[in-house]
């Protein structure tokens, strides 16, 4: 692939991520106004995004599959239709149901267009030696579409004082993510990197290879933990600053505080810009499942910070900043040590693998949030789950042996 043609791809994911990711995140925003207008609890809108969660994690390993076999282009295109159709519908809701069936059809078609198809085109296409840097800034873009995207539905929801213009704005956002796959082309790389491995391995025996490493069951796990994070988040810290009334005043601007919700979840992905690049760059020098472990350690640190320091405007932004360095920087660093152990031909169905336990730890997350506070009234239960959580992932990461699968049975055999 030539230098040109994989920089399109670089910046074509990270726009695929920014826009398809930016937009999902931006659903916490909508919680108290649909609960309200629906006149259902917390609970039910928070199943809904949590189921949406899951779906995406189930589908993922198939998608995977679909991607590795046919090309990471036509798969994401693809999803991307069945994004904008779910949108549509969450637009339309009127019931229970409409926000069910909106959320499954986001759900499914996210992950298409989301992680483990983008990053499969980069760490296919990417120079050796530019892959560290290429997965960083591709990665950075659901970071940038968090820190862009949610502010602006957060402005858009205030400007307009409905919802619905704000999701039917953010639906015609989404729709660009069917046309930017036509720069995620990697069938050839594809066809190149399974004549290269002989071609002799199929989709089975790499399941059975992985599940019977114990190292490939640890990032499973992990990668549970950061879903969990993730989801109660995005999806309720802009509630939870709501609810305090927190709001802010300085140098003549003043935020309501469901507007610093909104700005809060930007600045976490306004920090993850220069996380994911600085974790990806770090891993050309340390082991992956060691950055991992630190990583994890530092989230329940800021967590704990967060619940113990006094709440205010500003405490919520520096909580934001901490955060948002450590965020998304597991996805490149767990992505990329999939790619190195098993190798390229069955990397993206692999990762999908991996990718069901994020989203797992994300619909427990998400739903659990919304559950625990209709049952309690608060969060502060939630908070301290996220606190031991973040130690057992540090934890679970340390012992992962990280070096290549070997299979001499699958070797190409010379001409």
């Amino acid at each position: 692939m030539t230098s040109r043609s994989y920089w399109t791809a670089v910046w074509c994911g990270f726009l695929v991520l920014a826009i398809g990711l930016g937009v999902r995140q931006s659903f916490g925003i909508f919680l108290k106004p649909v609960s309200a207008e629906l006149h259902v609890g917390r609970e039910l809108f928070s199943f809904g995004t949590a189921l949406s969660m899951l779906l995406m994690g189930f589908c993922a390993p198939f998608v995977g599959r679909l991607a590795d076999r046919f090309g990471s282009a036509p798969t994401i295109a693809g999803g991307g239709v069945l994004y904008v159709l779910g949108m549509i519908v969450t637009a339309t809701m009127h019931d229970g149901f409409m926000l069910i069936l909106g959320n499954i059809l986001v759900g499914i078609g996210l992950s298409a267009a989301s992680f483990g198809p983008v990053l499969g085109v980069i760490l296919r296409t990417a120079p050796p030696e530019k892959v560290a840097l290429a997965v960083g800034l591709c990665s950075a873009g659901g970071s940038f579409g968090q820190f862009f995207i949610v502010p602006l539905a957060s402005v858009l929801q205030g400007y307009f004082g409905d919802w619905r213009p704000t999701m039917w704005a953010l639906t015609a956002l989404a729709a660009l993510v069917m046309l930017l796959p036509l720069g995620l082309n990697d069938s050839r790389q594809i066809a190149a990197n399974k004549k290269k491995a002989g071609g002799n391995q199929t989709s089975g025996q790499a399941l059975s290879e992985a599940f019977r490493l114990p190292s490939y069951w640890l990032l499973v796990v992990g990668f549970f933990v950061c879903g969990f994070h993730v989801a109660f988040v995005g999806g309720h810290l802009p509630a939870y600053i709501s609810d305090k009334g927190i709001g802010l005043s300085l140098f003549g601007i003043k935020l309501t505080p469901a507007e610093l919700g909104g700005w809060s979840i930007g600045m976490v992905g306004l920090f993850n810009i220069v996380g994911s690049i600085l974790w990806s760059a770090m891993a050309s020098r340390h082991q992956r499942k060691n950055l991992l472990s630190l990583l994890y350690l530092l989230r329940s640190v800021v967590f704990l910070g967060f619940v113990l320091a006094p709440l205010s405007a500003a405490s919520v932004l520096v909580f934001a900043a901490a955060l948002g360095f450590l965020w998304l920087g597991t996805v490149p660093l767990t992505n990329s040590l999939v790619g190195y152990m098993f190798g390229p031909v069955h990397m993206t169905m692999l990762n999908g693998i991996v990718f069901l336990g994020h989203q797992v730890g994300s619909f427990l997350g998400g739903w659990g949030a919304g559950k625990l506070f209709d049952l309690q009234g608060n969060y502060d239960t939630m908070w301290w789950i996220a606190i031991g959580l973040g130690v057992v992932a540090a934890l679970l990461h340390w012992p992962i042996v990280e070096k290549p699968v070997a299979r001499p049975q699958f070797a190409a055999q010379p001409a």
